[in-house]
């Protein structure tokens, strides 16, 4: 069991996890590449936590708090890397010459093929310790960061998939972080926690179909409720298809979109469109206040993109998926395809089917 976390990032998900461990009674390091960032943390040597839902008011109290990666790294046995996805590759880089044999490293979330990326860059960069990295499926909060030193939860989720490469040192994982979470389950694998990334399909196309309407209203509507007309719901039913299919061509059963709001929210519809309107929380919700939003920036390179790539890979016709990579890079002004998590990039376009399982679930890298 751990008892020591390094939390990676303290933006809202970072501080909300670092102040939660600690108040669980974990020994909690919280690094940040700004330190200005920190600052305020470190000063008062931890972060204000308050969870709603259960009335909770505390002082979480931080071990460390540093902008020293080395410093932050050599701190604990399990360091979570609650950052966004496309700072990923650079974080394993400069990890690389300071992560120790037996260390587990856990991406919050993974989107899809995050730890296949992080295990190749660390190891391309000169790591050689025996590391763990595992994945989740979701951040397993919905929190905010009130102030400089301040988190708020709204909501723990109750069950997370996570999954380790390889999938045979899920159980190491899962034992090691228990007492403070619970919450998370056995995932199977990265091709199962990657391929049901339901973020891929709800994100990229409800933000880029609605270009004009949050560029003049600043994001002032109901992102979930206005924006998804039937003509919107039909792309994202055409985007869900072909996720479920790219599964399909690597031997996964994916979950659907309206199996997963059931699952998740216990709301049903006819279709995606009923589905969406029937579920109660995403009434209120706001739209992103601009277009420079991490639903682009990061959902359509670390989610949509690895996605396609393994279609392509595996003779899937993803042209929905084409189409709104295409969008995204346009209203960018950037190629969201080279700047994404290709199958090429991570050196997985020679593999076979069989191979890229062996891969994720025991480790084996075929010659």
């Amino acid at each position: 069991m751990a008892e020591k976390y390094t939390v990676l990032g303290a933006g809202h998900g970072g501080k909300a996890m670092a102040a939660h461990l600690a108040s669980l009674g974990a020994e909690v390091a919280l690094w940040n590449r700004t330190f200005d960032h920190i600052a305020v943390i470190q000063k008062r040597g931890g972060i204000d936590l308050e969870i709603p839902e259960t009335s909770t008011h505390t002082f979480g109290s931080l071990k460390l708090v540093t902008s020293d990666l080395a410093e932050a790294i050599g701190f604990a046995q399990v360091i979570m890397v609650v950052l966004p996805s496309s700072a990923h590759a650079e974080v394993a880089k400069t990890a690389a010459p300071y992560l120790k044999h037996g260390q587990i490293v856990i991406l919050h979330p993974g989107r899809t093929l995050g730890a296949v990326e992080f295990v190749k860059v660390m190891r391309d960069n000169g790591c050689t310790a025996d590391v763990t990295v595992a994945e989740a499926e979701t951040f397993i909060y919905a929190s905010r960061a009130d102030g400089p030193a301040q988190a708020r939860i709204f909501r723990i989720k109750e069950a997370v998939p996570l999954a380790a490469l390889p999938a045979s040192r899920n159980e190491l994982v899962l034992e090691a972080i228990h007492h403070a979470y619970p919450q998370f389950i056995d995932g199977v694998d990265v091709l199962h926690t990657g391929l049901n990334n339901m973020g891929a399909i709800f994100h990229p196309a409800l933000t880029l179909l609605n270009a004009g309407w949050i560029e003049h209203t600043h994001g002032d509507y109901q992102f979930y409720i206005d924006g998804v007309t039937p003509s919107v719901a039909r792309v994202l039913e055409v985007l869900d298809r072909e996720r479920v299919t790219v599964a399909s061509s690597v031997g996964i059963r994916a979950r659907t979109s309206l199996e997963w709001l059931k699952l998740a929210y216990d709301t049903v519809g006819e279709d995606l469109h009923e589905a969406i309107h029937n579920q109660p929380g995403y009434y209120g919700i706001k739209a992103p206040p601009t277009l420079n939003h991490r639903y682009i920036f990061e959902d359509v390179p670390m989610s949509l993109v690895p996605i396609a790539s393994l279609g392509m890979r595996y003779g899937v016709s993803v042209r929905g998926m084409e189409s709104i990579i295409r969008i995204g890079s346009i209203i960018h002004r950037t190629d969201y395809w080279r700047r994404g998590r290709t199958v090429e990039k991570l050196g997985l376009e020679q593999w076979s089917v069989s191979e890229l399982t062996r891969f994720v679930q025991e480790g084996v890298i075929e010659n």
